[in-house]
C-alpha cells in the first residue's frame, strides 16, 4: 500500500526521527515538512503543533488539512515509513464511510430499493469513477477561478456519452445517440432514475458553478429542440451538441420577466419575404449564455399574454452578443446577459408552432425543475456529509464536536430534512418514469422544488454553524460548504421562485380536486 502513494519506502526509526526537527509522522508516513512549511498558505507557524520525533502528528495534521492535501504532497515530502508500521493509503481521519452521505440505495445493510435495479447500481459505479477521475480536477480549479469548462472537457463528455445523459430520457435519444450510454445502458433503457444518479454524482464534487457549466444549459435548452424541433433541425443540432462540439442554453428570463413568463418582451417580427423572424431584445441571467452556440429563446411574435409567445432556436451569429453576469456562485456557469440586435432567424427554427411557445416552455419546466430538485437535494447531502465528517475530526473543549448535544441536534435536523426531501424526489421520479407528461406532475414538481430549495437553505445554515469559520472560507476544509452556500439562494429563485411555485402547486391541486369532484353536488353549491 505504501508504494502506491509515496516515493520512498525507507524504514525510519524513532532515533532517526528525534534527530530531524522538520520530520513529522502522519498516518505512519514520515514527512519532511521543511519546504512545505515555507509555502503553506497559513505560514510556517501552522506547524507549531506538529511535534517532530516519535510523536504522531496525524490528528494535528487533519485538524487543518483534507486527505487531498496529504495525497498531493506525499510524493514530494515522504522520506520513509515509520519503523514497524505500514503507511496508510487511505487516512482514516477523512476517508471513512459516512452512511448519511450516501444515497439510501447505496447504504451498507439497507434493503434494495424497489426503485432501482442492477443497471442503476452498475451505472452509478461507472458515473462515479468518471466524475472523480475525469471531471474532478478541472471542476475544482475552474469553479474557483470562474473559468468556463474547457472545449476539451465538453468533447470528452460528448465522446463518452455524458452529454447525452443530460438530455434525459427521450424518444429521440436513441436516434441521435445510437451508441451505448455510460455503463453499457441502451438509450431505450435510460430512465429518470439513471438521470437522478447523474445529478447526485456530479453534486459530490461540490462545484455548483462548474457543474452547471458542463450541462446546465444543455439539460434545459436541448429538450425543446428534441421534442418540438423539425426533423431537419434535430438532425443538425442534436449531434453537434451531444458531441460537445457546440453548446446550447435556454433563454427565457428578462429584466422585466422572470417567473411571469407570459410577460416577456423580446420581439420577433416576420421579415417581408416571410423566410425569417427578426429578433430584437435582451435576455438576462442565462446559464451557459457566455459560451453557447445556440439559444432556445422565448420571443413575442404577436400580442400580449401567453398566446403571443413563440419558441425559437437562435444560432450565435451577427447581432448576437453576450456579457458576463457575475452572481453569487462561480462564473464557470457562464451566466450571461444576451442581446439580440435585429438577428435574422430562419422560420424553420420555430420549435413547435408559432404562438404556442408558452406550452412548449411549460412542458420543459417539469424536467427542468425536477433536475433542480435532484441536484439541490444532492448538494444538501454533501453539506451533511461535510458537517458530519468535521464533527468527527474537530475537537473543542476537550471533546469531538459529535459528542456535543447541540451539534448532534443540527445534524439530526439536516438528516431529517434531507431524507424526507430525497424520498419525495424518488416518488416523483417514479411517477415521471410512468408518464413524464402527466398533468398532475406540474403541481407536485413545483411544490417539491420549493421544498427542496428551502431544505438546502436550512442545511447551509446548519453546516456553516458546525464548520464555523471554515464554512465561510473559499479554500481548505470548508470549501465545499462555502461553494454550495453561494449557490443556495440561486436554487430558491431559478426555475421559478419559491413563492410562485407554491402558489402554482396549490392551484394545480385545486384543479385536480375540482376535476375529481366534478359531479359532487355538495361542492357544486360552494
Amino acid at each position: 500500500a505504501s508504494s502506491a502513494i509515496g516515493a520512498s519506502n525507507v524504514s525510519i526509526t524513532a532515533a532517526q526521527l528525534a534527530q530531524q526537527p522538520n520530520w513529522i509522522v502522519v498516518d505512519n508516513h514520515v514527512l519532511d515538512i521543511a519546504k512545505f512549511a515555507s509555502i503553506h498558505p497559513g505560514g510556517a507557524h501552522v506547524f507549531a503543533n506538529f511535534r517532530a520525533g516519535a510523536n504522531d502528528a496525524t490528528a494535528a495534521f487533519f485538524a487543518l488539512h483534507t486527505t487531498d492535501v496529504l495525497r498531493k504532497y506525499i510524493p514530494r515530502l515522504r522520506v520513509g515509513v515509520l519503523e514497524g508500521a505500514q503507511a496508510n493509503d487511505a487516512p482514516s481521519s477523512r476517508d471513512f464511510v459516512n452512511p448519511v452521505g450516501l444515497a439510501p440505495s447505496e447504504r451498507p445493510g439497507y434493503a434494495t430499493s424497489p426503485y432501482y435495479n442492477a443497471s442503476h447500481a452498475a451505472f452509478r459505479k461507472v458515473v462515479r469513477k468518471f466524475t472523480q477521475t475525469e471531471i474532478r480536477d478541472e471542476a475544482l480549479a475552474n469553479d474557483v477561478t470562474g473559468k468556463a469548462p474547457s472545449s476539451e472537457m465538453f468533447e470528452k463528455l460528448g465522446a463518452h456519452g455524458y452529454l447525452a445523459l443530460r438530455l434525459g430520457p427521450s424518444p429521440v435519444l436513441a436516434a441521435v445517440y445510437p451508441g451505448p450510454l455510460p455503463g453499457g445502458i441502451k438509450a431505450s433503457e435510460y430512465d429518470y432514475f439513471h438521470e437522478l444518479i447523474v445529478a447526485e454524482e456530479l453534486a459530490t464534487l461540490g462545484t455548483p458553478g462548474y457543474a452547471d457549466g458542463i450541462g446546465g444549459g444543455l439539460s434545459i435548452g436541448l429538450p425543446p429542440v428534441a421534442m418540438f424541433g423539425t426533423d431537419a433541425l434535430r438532425r443538425k443540432v442534436l449531434p453537434e451538441v451531444l458531441s460537445g462540439k457546440k453548446k446550447i442554453c435556454l433563454a427565457i428570463s428578462e429584466a422585466g420577466a422572470g417567473s411571469d413568463v407570459a410577460n416577456i418582451g423580446c420581439k420577433a417580427e416576420l421579415s417581408e419575404d416571410g423566410r425569417h423572424f427578426v429578433v430584437t431584445g435582451a435576455k438576462k441571467w442565462i446559464t451557459n449564455g457566455m459560451f453557447a452556440d445556440y439559444f432556445t429563446t422565448a420571443v413575442r411574435t404577436s400580442g400580449p399574454g401567453m398566446g403571443g409567445i413563440t419558441l425559437l432556436l437562435i444560432e450565435r451569429s451577427e447581432g448576437v452578443s453576450t456579457r458576463l453576469i457575475k452572481s453569487m456562485y462561480s462564473s464557470s456557469a457562464g451566466t450571461a446577459y444576451v442581446l439580440f440586435d435585429h438577428v435574422r432567424v430562419p422560420v424553420e427554427n420555430v420549435l413547435g408552432k408559432v404562438g404556442q411557445g408558452f406550452k412548449c416552455i411549460m412542458f420543459n419546466f417539469n424536467h427542468e425543475r425536477w433536475v433542480m430538485c435532484a441536484t439541490i437535494v444532492a448538494y444538501s447531502r454533501v453539506l451533511l456529509d461535510e458537517a458530519m465528517r468535521w464533527a468527527f475530526v474537530r475537537k473543542v473543549f476537550g471533546k469531538a464536536l459529535i459528542e456535543q448535544p447541540v451539534i448532534r441536534e443540527k445534524l439530526a435536523n439536516m438528516t431529517s430534512r434531507i431524507e424526507a426531501a430525497h424520498a419525495w424526489v424518488e416518488s416523483v421520479t417514479f411517477q415521471m418514469c410512468q408518464d413524464s407528461k402527466a398533468k398532475h406532475l406540474a403541481g407536485q414538481i413545483a411544490l417539491l422544488k420549493a421544498h427542496c430549495s428551502e431544505v438546502m437553505w436550512k442545511c447551509v445554515d446548519d453546516a456553516q454553524q458546525v464548520l464555523g469559520g471554515r464554512g465561510i472560507t473559499q479554500s481548505g476544509m470548508g470549501a465545499k460548504v462555502e461553494r454550495i452556500a453561494a449557490y443556495a439562494k440561486l436554487g430558491a429563485i431559478l426555475g421559478g421562485s419559491e413563492e410562485i411555485l407554491r402558489d402554482l402547486g396549490v392551484r394545480e391541486m385545486a384543479k385536480e380536486t375540482s376535476a375529481v369532484n366534478a359531479n359532487n353536488r355538495v361542492l357544486a353549491r360552494m
